[in-house]
């Protein structure tokens, strides 16, 4: 239940604190004087937007807090899921700065404003005029059916494996368009892989060739350098060995009287055996040069499938050419596994479809049984409201195709009057008559739901008289299950109430501000006697007052 509502900087209000009772707390007022405004700050903690437009003083932040008092563990596990402490004692608070920046706390732990709502959703339902409209939507339609059904688990699994089966449809689409697109270019890519596989590339291969070519176009060259090379050093008349030996010979005849010569007969020692393996390496290497022409036109033809297919997929080397393969594989795979994800999903999407089907047809038929204990409890409660010809129908219709709520779609249809045809409510109830209606439908689902808080504005437009007493009777009977608000302009409901808060306009300092107390019980009488006759009520309107305050 909401305990207490602190509004500051709101509005006409400047500061307010709103204390409540737990059961049926009447709002009433002057004209203008600001009765709504007190849900338009309300609303505030229940997660709707703000604009600093509508501050009292511009200079100054806008607050409004809630303090709500939670029964049992209701919200518990929402709290503990978003790391927010939870007490049966619940403050939700609003914060709006003068720029427009908003905060949202719950327990003074900050929290987004969608939680907020969510956590609001659960602690109130505002029904307003126009939320009798709401009636007129099939979804509306068909929660109250559902919530007499008492199938609320069932129908949450069920609209937790749609939410999965709809995935998995979405999941399916875009796997075949993939499955498609790839397969419509599946045989060039075939064909590009089948021709980098044939060529069998190596890593290195390019570097190899290429050197190798190099050689064997100056075979030539190399062969006559190499020759020219090992006979100046060996062959000639007048050689380089020969030379060289001539050096040592003259250097050994001399070495005995120095040790520096013997040191320099020890390097050219050195140096004409280096220069023996020098020409003994030249000579093996010329012998195996070879002039090759076949093995030249075959590393041409290996190069010119490498540049080849170089510059058809658009790369500068081998090692680019495999990654190219590599992809071609993997795309090619892909497909291969695409179709067997393919065939898995479709399987099961039928296993979903199997169980949403069966899970349905359970549904549908406890709504049937329902459809029935709601037409009876709707009639009923409306000829207590002063509508005892009224009649209700709802029509229930399945169709093929599954959807959130299962295959049945939910008709209201509403006769007010005898002889009056049952119809779509739209067309044939007055504003009175749907708020009766709406009246009828939420006192019999707040038996059956564990909403702490439900809220009434001013839906007692269009009735008056005994009706009015028996919308008041019909209202002060839900506070039996609830924290009811009602915020009304009739005195025969306002007298149902267990506490009477009075909203009135002040007007000092050239400004006019909104101000709300509980009244005590003689202002409740004058209170009430005004509602029935005006200002200054007299001696009939005042014992009126108190005949219809000891009804309760």
């Amino acid at each position: 239940m909401l305990q207490k509502l602190t509004i500051r900087n709101y509005a006409l209000i400047d500061s307010v604190d709103l204390d409540l009772d737990k059961g049926l707390n009447i709002i009433t007022g002057e004209t203008g004087a600001g009765k709504s405004i007190m849900l338009g700050a309300l609303s505030l903690i229940l997660g709707q937007r703000a604009e600093t437009r509508y501050f009292f003083n511009q200079a100054k932040k806008c607050i409004i807090e809630g303090i709500f008092t939670l029964s049992g563990n209701l919200l518990q596990s929402l709290f503990e899921e978003h790391d927010i402490d939870f007490h049966e004692e619940t403050i939700l608070r609003r914060e709006i700065s003068t720029d427009g920046k908003s905060r949202a706390f719950i327990n003074d732990t900050p929290v987004t404003l969608s939680l907020m709502k969510t956590v609001g959703e659960q602690l109130i339902d505002i029904h307003s005029q126009h939320a009798t409209l709401e009636i007129n939507d099939p979804g509306f339609q068909l929660l109250i059916v559902d919530i007499l059904s008492n199938h609320s688990e069932l129908l949450g699994s069920y609209r937790s494996t749609y939410k999965g089966f709809k995935k998995n449809q979405q999941l399916l689409t875009e796997l075949k368009s993939g499955a498609a697109k790839a397969r419509s270019k599946q045989d060039y890519e075939q064909f590009l892989f089948n021709e980098l596989e044939t060529a069998a590339f190596k890593l290195d291969e390019q570097e190899k060739l290429e050197h190798e070519l190099e050689l064997l176009n100056n075979s030539e060259n190399i062969k006559k350098g190499l020759l020219t090379s090992n006979n100046l050093l060996t062959e000639e008349e007048v050689s380089v060995l020969s030379l060289l030996k001539e050096s040592l010979s003259q250097l050994q005849g001399i070495e005995k009287f120095n040790a520096d010569y013997e040191l320099l007969t020890a390097r050219l020692k050195s140096v004409l055996i280096e220069v023996k393996d020098i020409s003994q390496e030249t000579t093996t290497f010329e012998q195996n040069i070879n002039f090759n022409p076949s093995r030249i036109e075959e590393i041409n033809c290996r190069l010119d499938t490498i540049y080849t297919l170089q510059q058809k997929h658009r790369v500068g080397t081998v090692e680019e050419l495999l990654g190219v393969q590599n992809q071609l594989s993997n795309s090619l795979q892909s497909l291969l596994n695409s179709d067997e994800e393919i065939e898995k999903l479709e399987l099961k999407i039928r296993k979903s479809v199997a169980e949403l089907e069966k899970t349905a047809t359970i549904l549908s038929t406890n709504r049937a049984k329902s459809i029935v204990v709601v037409e009876e409890q709707v009639i009923h409660t409306l000829a207590k409201v002063g509508m005892p010809n009224a009649k209700i129908k709802i029509e229930k219709v399945s169709s093929k195709e599954l959807n959130k709520d299962g295959k049945d779609q939910i008709t209201l249809l509403f006769s007010a009057n005898t002889g009056q045809p049952l119809a779509p409510v739209a067309k044939v109830a007055s504003g009175g008559e749907l708020s009766r209606l709406m009246l009828s439908i939420k006192s019999i689902l707040a038996k059956h739901t564990a909403l702490p808080t439900l809220i009434f504005d001013e839906i007692d437009t269009g009735i008056s008289g005994e009706t009015a007493v028996r919308v008041g009777n019909v209202i002060g009977e839900l506070e039996a299950n609830m924290q009811v608000i009602c915020i009304t302009h009739l005195p025969q409901i306002a007298a149902k109430g267990d506490a009477h808060y009075f909203v009135y306009k002040n007007e000092e300092s050239e400004r006019t501000t909104t101000g709300i107390k509980r009244l005590k019980p003689a202002e409740r009488i004058v209170a009430i006697a005004e509602m029935l006759s005006g200002k200054d009520p007299g001696v009939s309107a005042l014992q009126n007052a108190r005949d219809l305050l000891a009804s309760k």
